[in-house]
This record gives structure tokens, sequence and C-alpha cells, in this order.
């Protein structure tokens, strides 16, 4: 059977930029289009091989003379929190999160900015404006939705659903052999919750019913403040040159 252009992935590499993680280096990416029938197995297979989806774009970096970037997964079966995380598990029993369709709306933006204005200042996503956000929820051609964290109501016992307005929101790539964390953000006035590191303990539950191995976090990247929380999460499996190695 003939092969349809759009099946086949083309690849281009950026040109060098400033890395955002580490002072004086430059960083490159390597990237291809997830779009057509294909798209959805393309992505699983380059999740594997260390790249990250952003709207229907696969990247990972090509540095010419860096190689901090390493792509980690959490192995679900053997994860057992610290003492640490079971005390935020056990502050953040008042919310409960829910898949919803990644449908864009007004208060996630309104988070969306708060977060960005708290926490990345000075990042790139700053000017990201509310159709740049809507494109970044929305816009995927593979298995994809919202997890939306709100507080428990009066009704959560029956059904299964939080209240008012939400704390934190994760979009997650649902994949054959686990869940992608693609961008998650929560509301900056509840730095005491950590948040974040709620959102990826519940997520490792979540692939856990789902009976998925692994929760794939992106790249952790040794020496910066910003990528050092990766590393809590153990055992994980980080991809080195060979394949993937576990970490204890």
């Amino acid at each position: 059977m003939t092969s349809h252009p759009r099946d086949t992935p083309q690849f281009y590499l950026t040109a060098p930029s400033p890395c955002p993680y580490l002072p004086g280096q430059e960083e490159r990416k390597v990237f291809t289009h997830l779009v057509g029938r294909r798209a959805r197995d393309l992505n699983e297979i380059l999740t594997q091989g260390g790249f990250r989806r952003s709207q229907t774009i696969a990247y990972r970096p090509a540095c010419e003379t860096c190689r901090a970037c390493i792509s980690v997964r959490v192995v679900v079966d053997d994860f057992r929190p610290t003492a640490s995380q079971r005390r935020i598990i056990a502050r953040n029993a008042d919310l409960v999160g829910n898949p919803e369709t990644n449908r864009p709306a007004s208060e996630q933006y309104a988070l969306f900015r708060r977060y960005l204005d708290a926490r990345h200042g000075d990042g790139g996503m700053v000017d990201m404006t509310v159709l740049d956000y809507a494109m970044m929820i929305e816009d995927s051609h593979v298995d994809t939705h919202l997890v939306t964290y709100r507080r428990r109501g009066p009704d959560t016992a029956i059904n299964g659903r939080g209240t008012g307005a939400p704390l934190a929101l994760c979009l997650t790539d649902v994949l054959a052999d686990g869940l992608s964390m693609v961008y998650s953000f929560y509301d900056p006035e509840e730095a005491a919750r950590s948040l974040g590191t709620h959102m990826i303990l519940d997520h490792i539950q979540r692939a856990r019913a789902l009976g998925l191995p692994y929760l794939y976090l992106g790249y952790w990247v040794e020496g910066s403040r910003k990528m050092d929380y990766k590393a809590r999460f153990l055992p994980q499996e980080r991809l080195l040159a060979q394949g993937w190695a576990r970490v204890e």
C-alpha cells in the first residue's frame, strides 16, 4: 500500500537560542509535525524515544555541546511515596481531580495567567494570549484530556466531581504505555499545598488504575533548579545513550 505523504514524518532543526535551564548554554531542537492518520502512533514512538509534544509538534533537544536534558519516566507499579510526599497527599485530600475534554475556558486562562506572572515572569510563555492558550489546550491529534483539580463539595461523594474554581490543571496525553504530563499549572496563592507535586502523585495513581506502567515527566536537567523536583519520584527510568536506565 502506498503511504500518504502526511504519514511520513519530516524532521527539522531549529536555530540556536539561549538555554532556559543552564546559563551560558545554547539550545537547539529537532522537531516534526504530529498530523495525519498516524499522528497517534507517531507520538507513541517518539515519546518512547525522548520526544515531547507541544500542540501538533513533537520535539527533543539536539544541542551541539550539551546533553543535560534527560527524559524521565516514573515506574508506576514500583513507586512508593516518601514521607514528605505522603504529607502532600494528605494536605490535598480536600481536592478532587476530574478528567475533562481538552476544551479551553476563561477560568482556565485566568489561572494560567496568574501562574505565569507569579512563577515564570521571565519565561518564554509569559506573552501567551488567550488564543495562544486555546491552541495549546485543544490543538492535538492524539488522545489528550485535561485533569482539573477543584475542592470537594457536598455532592462530590455522589458525582465524584469537585466544585468551585479550579486550583490546578494538567494537560495529559494517554499513551499505550503510560500517561504523559504535557503541561501543568496551578494557583500560585496555594503554594503551601505543593500542587505541582500533588498533580504528579495523582497522575501516578491514575496511571496505576489504568494499568499503565509509566508516567512521563519530560526532561530532567541536572543542575537546574527548575527541574530538580523530577528526580524525587523514584524509581524512575532515564533515557541515556544506551537506552532507558532504571534509577532507584
